[in-house]
């Protein structure tokens, strides 16, 4: 089985890279992708753990970048490990950036009369502390009931809560990705504000090479439309459950919501193959 979205402690995931080894072992995922935003540490931490264990592991990271003013997640992929250095110090000054926003995010969920600091954010979250370890404060203190009311009222886009981050444009992050020997794919498209078929020209243009067709997010409908995008476009498809661990309980590795999740057994194979 394949899953080529998956999310560790490094990021916003609660599974360590061993914890999640074992569960790739535990699903039946014999390819697994770990997609950490912006950080390699939880892939670098499983390489030799995945291993030992039979599993094939794919690099992967996610990066949250800007289109049209709104934030665009993209995937990227390298099949070849070999001259990533450039692109792990480029992934450096995003995390500084990422920082940077936490300490304003703090200052001003205070503001608006919680009591939470980076501190208690950071503790959760480590070098990779985003929203979602500020939205679990919320939860535990009892401010919000559950991480979805804490995105929908305070930390979304459109949120009272929500302040900038300084992310790359989404074609500077394909262009990195592109640069470093990767596969590019925008991640979980239906989240992607806007008319996909709108959009693709724009998409494509910028570099973009694949599509995230299969994910837990999309019904049958969405992911023959992405597929059809895909083919017409001539780009490659990836796909993944994205697994968090017990923040998306609903979510299971290998096979996502409800087991909508079904990967073509040679989808990787044909990755290496366009590569």
């Amino acid at each position: 089985m394949i899953d080529l979205h998956s999310h560790t402690n490094e990021s916003d995931g609660t599974c360590s890279p061993a914890q999640l080894i074992e569960e790739a072992v535990r699903a039946g995922v014999d390819v697994l992708g770990i997609t950490d935003h912006d950080t390699f540490a939880g892939y670098d931490q499983a390489l030799t753990l995945a291993r030992d264990a039979g599993v094939n592991l794919v690099c992967g990271i996610e990066l949250s970048t800007k289109l049209h003013g709104r934030s665009v997640h993209l995937l990227g992929y390298f099949l070849a490990r070999e001259g990533l250095a450039p692109f792990r110090d480029w992934v450096l000054e995003l995390q500084a950036s990422r920082r940077e926003r936490n300490v304003r995010l703090a200052a001003r969920l205070r503001q608006l009369g919680f009591d939470i600091t980076l501190e208690e954010a950071e503790a959760l979250g480590r070098g990779m502390t985003g929203r979602p370890h500020f939205a679990q404060i919320m939860v535990a203190k009892g401010y919000v009931a559950n991480l979805r009311e804490a995105f929908d009222e305070y930390l979304d886009e459109s949120a009272k809560g929500y302040v900038y981050r300084e992310e790359p444009q989404f074609a500077e992050g394909v262009e990195k990705i592109r640069n470093a020997g990767g596969i590019a794919s925008l991640a979980h498209p239906i989240r992607v504000y806007g008319n996909m078929a709108t959009l693709m020209p724009e998409l494509c243009a910028s570099g973009l090479n694949a599509l995230e067709a299969y994910h837990s997010d999309h019904g049958p409908a969405e992911t023959e439309l992405y597929l059809d995008l895909a083919q017409k476009y001539s780009l490659l498809v990836t796909g993944g459950s994205d697994f968090h661990g017990a923040v998306k309980p609903g979510v299971k590795l290998g096979t996502g919501c409800g087991e909508n999740l079904k990967i073509p057994p040679d989808l990787v194979e044909k990755l290496k193959q366009a590569v």
